[in-house]
C-alpha cells in the first residue's frame, strides 16, 4: 500500500491547475496556517492588554467598588440576588463588549488574511465513515502528530526565553510592588505584560511566516497532479478531443450541404479550371456586389463543378482570379471591392451570353 502512495506521489510531476485549486477549495481544502492564525489572536490580545486593560479596570473596579461602599443598598426581598446577579452580569457583559468584539474579529481575520471568504459546507456536513477510532488513533500517533508535538514544545521553551530575557531586569525590583497602591501597581504589571507580549509577538512573527511558508509548499505538493489527471481534466473541462474533432466534423459536412444546396442559384463559377471553383451570385435588385454562394478547392472544386453543369450554370474559366477570390472571400460574403472590375466583366458575359438585361 505504501509502495503505491509512493509511486503516485513520484508521478505526480505537474503543477496543479486552477480548476483543481477551485474544487479542492470548495471541499475546504486550503493552505491554512494555525500559526498565523495564533499570531492574529495575539496580536489582538496584545492590544487588549496594553490600551484596552486599564479602562476595562476600571470600570469594572468602580462596579465592584459599588457593592463595598453601600451594601445597604441591596435588596433583601426574596429573590433580590437573582436581581443583583443578573443587573451586574448585563453591566459585566457591557464593559467586556469591547475586548470580547476585538477577540471575535480577529478568531476571523486571521483564516481571512490567508484564504479569502470561504464557503465550504462539506467540512462541517456530518459523515459517520469519518468516525473511526482506529484512524484517529493512528492520526494520535502519527509522524504529523510527532512534529506538531515537538514543533509545541519548541515554541513553548522559544517564548519562555524571550519572556525571561524581558523580565530579568525587573527581578531586584519586585520588591517596591509592596510599597504601591492598587492602582500604580497594575499600571507597572500591565506595563511589563504590555512588553512580553510584545517580545512574544514578534518571535512568533518569525514562527508564523515560516509556517505560512512550509504549509502552502506543503499544500501544492498535495496538490500536484499525474500527466493523466491533466487530461482526464482537460476532457472534461474541454471536451474529448476526439469527440470535439467528430463534431467539428460533422458542422463542416452541414456547412458542405448547405454551400452544395445553393450552387444552384449562382449565376456563374469562375474556374482555375481544375483546382478552384468559386460560385457567385448577382442580383441588382437586391445586391450591391456579387456574392460568393459556395467555394471550394480540388474534390470539392470538381463537386461544385458537376453541380453547376447539372443546373445549366456558367462556368467561366479564369484562374488568377478563381485563385485571388478563394483566397480573400468567404461564402456568403460578398466579394471585396478591389474585385468588382474584374467580376463586373465576368458577370456581364454571363448575362449577355444568357440574354439577360444587366442593370
Amino acid at each position: 500500500m505504501a509502495e503505491g502512495d509512493d509511486q503516485d506521489d513520484s508521478q505526480k510531476t505537474e503543477e496543479p491547475t486552477p480548476k483543481k485549486i477551485q474544487d479542492a477549495r470548495k471541499r475546504g481544502q486550503v493552505a491554512l496556517s494555525r500559526e498565523m492564525n495564533n499570531w492574529v489572536m495575539l496580536l489582538a490580545a496584545t492590544l487588549m492588554v496594553g490600551v484596552l486593560a486599564g479602562p476595562v479596570m476600571g470600570d469594572l473596579l468602580a462596579l465592584l467598588r459599588s457593592f463595598l461602599e453601600r451594601p445597604h443598598d441591596m435588596p433583601s426581598m426574596p429573590g433580590g440576588f437573582s436581581v443583583i446577579l443578573s443587573a451586574v452580569g448585563w453591566d459585566v457583559l457591557k464593559i467586556l463588549f469591547l475586548p470580547l468584539l476585538l477577540l471575535l474579529a480577529a478568531a476571523f481575520l486571521g483564516p481571512f488574511l490567508q484564504v479569502g471568504p470561504l464557503i465550504a459546507p462539506e467540512v462541517i456536513r456530518p459523515d459517520i465513515g469519518k468516525i473511526s477510532p482506529l484512524k484517529g488513533f493512528q492520526r494520535l500517533f502519527s509522524m504529523r502528530s510527532l512534529f506538531e508535538f515537538a514543533k509545541g514544545i519548541f515554541k513553548i521553551s522559544l517564548v519562555g526565553a524571550v519572556c525571561a530575557i524581558i523580565i530579568y531586569p525587573y527581578f531586584d525590583r519586585f520588591e517596591h510592588f509592596m510599597d504601591l497602591d492598587t492602582s500604580a501597581a497594575m499600571g507597572e504589571l500591565q506595563y511589563l505584560v504590555t512588553r512580553m507580549l510584545i517580545g512574544i509577538l514578534v518571535l512568533m512573527l518569525v514562527v508564523a511566516v515560516m509556517d505560512v511558508v512550509y504549509q502552502r509548499h506543503e499544500y501544492y505538493s498535495k496538490m500536484r497532479m499525474t500527466k493523466q489527471e491533466l487530461k482526464d481534466e482537460y476532457k472534461q473541462t474541454e471536451g474529448d478531443p476526439m469527440v470535439k474533432g467528430r463534431l467539428r466534423q460533422l458542422r463542416a459536412e452541414k456547412a458542405r450541404q448547405r454551400m452544395m444546396q445553393a450552387v444552384p442559384t449562382a449565376d456563374v463559377v469562375i474556374t482555375n479550371p481544375t483546382h478552384f471553383s468559386i460560385a457567385l451570385k448577382y442580383d441588382p435588385a437586391e445586391m450591391n456586389a456579387p456574392v460568393c454562394v459556395a467555394k471550394g478547392v480540388d474534390e470539392l472544386a470538381l463537386r461544385i463543378r458537376e453541380v453547376a453543369k447539372e443546373h445549366d450554370i456558367v462556368l467561366f474559366e479564369n484562374p488568377p482570379l478563381a485563385r485571388v477570390l478563394f483566397d480573400t472571400v468567404e461564402v456568403d460574403e460578398m466579394i471585396p471591392q478591389e474585385h468588382f472590375k474584374a467580376v463586373a466583366e465576368v458577370i456581364s458575359y454571363v448575362y449577355r451570353l444568357k440574354g439577360k438585361p444587366l442593370k
